[in-house]
């Protein structure tokens, strides 16, 4: 079993040096902003250039590209990644081989919706669904979300779920329990927070329900990381009552961090059940 796995740690120690001798001959000192020199006896940049333009030390680049089994942190990549000029796919097939792991995806708030996830919006005829970015955009609903949640009653700028649920009363007071909810909302939202820290878009959306909510200000200086914002919520409907909704949300697109985000009404079995238990 050893023997094994020796040898596919070989193979990847192999590849990795490999992958970094073909990038680094494959640029030109021009490419790097360095003078060409009259005599070079290898092709490409060498790899003391390497180490020096990415600010790592010398050995420490040899022996990665030697495929030697060292452990380099992940700004000695991204710097290697940097100098090297590699695009994201030739960034993650790095850090896959020197890593095991891919690179974290940088946050970033998407705002066009994919044809394909498109489409699924519309198959889903009697599911409210939509579709939010990073900052909790909602860039793309269907009908039966559009009849729950009137998206196309507010201007593009305020279509943002997070301000249309602590700093707009035409939804939330629509939801039963809100006090309930709120946290468990507020708690997933700063996980998505976190992956963009100084997005400035992000950050404003919070300065401003800060002024606008105290309920936002009070929960969000709580700072809860621990709810989760899936399982059953009830709308106040008109013309129907008290509507009680399973909902969940799913990852459509990981790196650009679409999220679907799913209700369907609860059976009376279902709200029966979850009432004894």
């Amino acid at each position: 079993m050893n023997n094994v796995f020796d040898n596919r740690l070989d193979r990847k120690h192999g590849e990795l040096a490999d992958f970094l001798r073909r990038r680094r001959e494959s640029l030109s000192p021009l490419d790097v902003g360095l003078p060409a020199g009259k005599r070079r006896r290898t092709p490409g940049l060498r790899r003391e250039e390497v180490a020096a333009l990415a600010g790592v030390g010398i050995t420490w680049y040899t022996w990665l590209e030697q495929g030697r089994d060292i452990k380099v942190s992940t700004a000695f990549l991204d710097n290697v990644s940097r100098v090297l000029k590699l695009d994201e796919t030739e960034r993650r097939h790095l850090f896959l081989l020197a890593h095991q792991r891919p690179p974290a995806i940088s946050g970033q708030a998407w705002c066009e919706v994919p044809t394909l996830v498109r489409r699924l919006l519309d198959d889903l005829t009697e599911r409210p669904s939509y579709v939010l970015n990073l900052r909790w955009d909602v860039i793309g609903w269907n009908a039966a979300a559009e009849q729950l949640f009137k998206f196309e009653q507010r201007d593009p700028g305020d279509r943002n779920m997070l301000w249309m649920l602590f700093a707009d009363d035409r939804l939330n007071r629509r939801i039963v329990g809100w006090h309930v909810q709120a946290p468990q909302v507020l708690a997933s939202f700063r996980r998505d927070f976190a992956r963009a820290p100084e997005d400035e878009s992000m950050i404003g959306l919070v300065r401003s329900l800060e002024q606008v909510s105290s309920s936002f200000r009070t929960l969000w200086n709580q700072y809860d990381v621990h709810g989760r914002c899936d399982g059953r919520r009830s709308f106040i409907v008109e013309g129907q009552g008290t509507v009680a909704f399973d909902h969940s949300s799913f990852i459509v697109d990981e790196e650009k961090h679409l999220r679907l985000v799913y209700y369907a009404v609860a059976t009376d079995r279902e709200i029966g059940e979850a009432a004894t238990n």
